[in-house]
């Protein structure tokens, strides 16, 4: 009987080296290294590889090797939100006023409008048996609305205007949109979800008991932080884990207690932040990677018929126009010109990562189907790929949207590898 380590040891580095390979390869084009990863996932799957070499594909990822690699995948992804919810703070978006208000919301309740629908003439044809019409419709509108913080963040660091008026307007805006699309997510998969029956009472005490362990985050670490580095790192890691843990014991997907977790550990600590960096230099070159190859088995180009086209068309068209319409006229509306509208447009349109890791839990929740999955990842690529080069246009040699001077700093320091 054969080790069934061995096809692991082939499979893993084979998905590592083929989105590192891809995320090179387009930020040769300008594009994010995500736009790479996304795309290397795909073609591993059965719309290239599965098609072209059957053969070679069952060797490289045989069905035997798909659990392992799923479940490291989706260990990536846990500490990947963990690290956008430690890098979203919090205290912004209680400082949010006028403009940015105004396009957060309507940039994503116009989308979520339309989204809804369109969710309402996909419901025959693509909503998976059993799956209602509002757990399903709600999460088709929250995936039409969601702006890709993290890809967004990077953008606009390798443009040099993270620290710019419309950079930090842009950012923003992303945070209040996506910390409001994440809780309708939630809201979305708990309908759809169908757990063990628990009582009211006990969900309400598992629900305080959590709360409470999320308050006691910030002084146990402040004490580890004391002892060193290590202890901190497997606090965080352990900490991350059991939060996914227990919300999925509530019901609620464990992707959002890894959020949640990071959105409640403090910030500023000095042990906090270098065991983060520790996390995100293993987590976002070798495991999430295997979250991109997960998704990319479930993405089938080649199985769509004819047409299934036109609703890849009309998800698209309806995703842009709800969100880049609904972002660039609430910041015209607010008083700002139209170029400077259209760039807030454009980058709230990018979806990237966070867009397939909302796919991704809608299809492992089973709220929406193979096929329109692969449909929503098709606009996912498109809309992010679209917003480096149009904002390049946009943005002309308007002295808002270019970046700053350099100062006299000898060097300047890189952007940070977090966002993808």
């Amino acid at each position: 009987m054969s080790d069934p380590l061995l096809p692991v040891l082939l499979a893993v580095p084979v998905v590592v080296l083929a989105c590192q390979a891809g995320g090179r390869a387009v930020r040769l084009l300008g594009q994010p290294p995500v736009i790479g990863e996304i795309l290397a996932g795909i073609l591993l799957g059965p719309s290239l590889l599965g098609w072209l070499a059957p053969t070679v594909q069952h060797h490289l990822l045989p069905p035997s090797v798909l659990p392992v690699t799923s479940a490291l995948g989706n260990l990536g992804l846990m500490a990947f939100l963990f690290l956008i919810g430690l890098e979203l703070d919090l205290r912004s978006l209680r400082t949010t006023r006028g403009a940015v208000a105004a396009v957060s919301l309507t940039g994503l309740l116009l989308p979520m409008a339309l989204g809804a629908a369109l969710a309402a003439a996909l419901y025959p044809h693509f909503a998976p048996d059993g799956v209602g019409r509002l757990p399903f419709t709600l999460f088709v509108a929250v995936a039409l609305s969601i702006t890709a913080f993290p890809v967004l963040a990077r953008i606009l660091a390798d443009r040099g205007l993270e620290t710019t008026s419309l950079g930090a307007f842009a950012l923003a805006c992303a945070a209040t949109d996506d910390a409001l699309a994440w809780c309708l997510l939630t809201a979305a998969v708990a309908l759809a979800t169908t757990g063990p029956a628990i009582s009211a009472l006990t969900t309400l005490a598992l629900t305080a008991a959590y709360a409470v362990a999320l308050a006691l985050i910030r002084p146990l670490l402040e004490r580890a932080g004391r002892t060193g580095d290590e202890l901190v790192l497997a606090l965080l890691f352990a900490g991350l884990c059991l939060s996914a843990y227990a919300t999925d014991q509530l019901g609620v997907h464990p992707a959002f207690g890894a959020f949640l977790f990071g959105a409640a550990a403090p910030r500023g600590l000095p042990a906090v932040e270098r065991s983060a960096a520790r996390i995100r230099a293993v987590v976002l070159p070798l495991l999430l990677p295997l979250f991109f190859v997960d998704a990319g088995l479930h993405t089938d180009f080649s199985n769509l018929p004819a047409g299934q086209w036109g609703w890849g068309a009309a998800i698209l068209a309806v995703a842009v126009v709800g969100k880049w319409g609904g972002a660039a006229g609430a910041a015209r509306l607010t008083g700002s010109d139209w170029r400077w509208s259209a760039a807030v447009g454009t980058l709230m349109n990018c979806r990237g990562l966070t867009e397939l890791v909302v796919l991704g839990i809608g299809l492992q929740t089973g709220v929406i189907t193979e096929t329109l999955f692969t449909l929503l990842v098709i606009m996912t690529v498109i809309t992010t790929a679209a917003t480096a080069p149009i904002l390049r246009r946009v943005a002309g040699d308007d002295p808002r949207m270019t970046p700053p001077a350099p100062h006299d700093d000898p060097e300047r320091a890189p952007a940070r590898e977090t966002t993808r």
